[in-house]
């Protein structure tokens, strides 16, 4: 696994290695479409943990250049397809929307196949509508974007955030598993459930 932390937000994404000898990417904060070209990979899928623009800044630009089919839950459709969406909420923000290519729903799954790597699909929004959660059970680790932080969860004071909806998905969905699983964060540095189930202060 290789991380890139970048954008005003210092939002983390990280490529994992296909069994084709490519890439999968899990979110695309600004500038990640630049480290993808000098690294020279190919990226063949795209896996959006929510829709909140420092995780898909770059997500038109990964799509076009490679071509890849671009994974994400329905509920973040407006923020990640709709010019104006941030303009509506009265944030100055504009991006460039996906136009075009395979955009692919993904719901709360068992398993599920991006490019040849399994990934538990865990529904836990609150911080932001549709944010789901990658969990790679063999491997112990989860791809969380902003549900769970070291120390920390993710804000609910932004548009359709829902502080008690967070909560109660990270106590259902996240807190039940083991202890030594490393939580890969959309912000900061990586920690685990237990770590976090014994002495986050949000969690107590």
């Amino acid at each position: 696994m290789d991380l890139y932390t970048g954008g005003f937000f210092q939002t983390n994404a990280y490529a994992l290695p296909t069994p084709g000898g490519h890439r999968v990417l899990i979110d695309a904060p600004e500038g990640s479409a630049e480290w993808v070209r000098r690294q020279g990979w190919k990226i063949e899928a795209l896996l959006l943990t929510h829709a909140h623009i420092d995780h898909v800044h770059d997500a038109a630009a990964l799509v076009r250049e490679h071509g890849c089919p671009y994974f994400f839950h329905v509920d973040g459709t407006p923020l990640l397809t709709d010019r104006q969406a941030y303009r509506r909420y009265g944030l100055s923000i504009d991006f460039e929307p996906i136009e075009g290519g395979t955009g692919i729903h993904i719901d709360e799954a068992t398993t599920r196949d991006f490019a040849g790597l399994h990934y538990k699909i865990l529904f836990v929004p609150g911080h932001c509508p549709g944010s789901v959660c990658f969990y790679d059970e063999p491997a112990g680790k989860l791809y969380g974007g902003d549900v769970l932080f070291a120390g920390s969860i993710g804000r609910t004071d932004l548009p359709g955030g829902d502080h008690a909806l967070l909560l109660r998905g990270i106590r259902e969905k996240l807190l039940p598993l083991p202890d030594n699983v490393i939580v890969y964060p959309g912000h900061g540095p990586a920690t685990t459930i237990g770590d976090e189930r014994e002495g986050n202060p949000f969690l107590a």
